[in-house]
């Protein structure tokens, strides 16, 4: 199985409401990409300091499977429609588990 995890911090100027637009967006994935077997998308609970401000947790079965959603057309329009315009920085790993 496949883990890919992602972390963003958004920018200063990022609003709430593109903020809930982008949590809102990707929610909406599992339904249109079957090949998500697990999806986790939140804001940070805010018990720590310094860290990342909103995180993206899927689970595949294959490598394939995860390059379908990465290279998926909705996944690349939400990339650049809803998070670009408001990431200040961001960090990826993808973990076999």
């Amino acid at each position: 199985m496949i883990r890919h995890v992602v972390l963003f911090t958004w920018t200063e100027a990022a609003t709430e409401e593109q903020k809930a637009t982008v949590a809102a967006e990707l929610r909406k994935l599992p339904g249109l990409i079957p090949e998500l077997r697990a999806y986790t998308v939140g804001a940070d609970a805010g018990i720590n300091q310094g860290n990342y401000e909103f995180a993206v947790v899927a689970d595949f079965d294959s490598v394939d499977d995860y390059l379908v959603y990465r290279d998926h057309p909705r996944h690349q329009a939400l990339i650049a429609e809803h998070i670009r315009p408001i990431m200040a920085d961001r960090a990826a790993v993808q973990l076999n588990v």
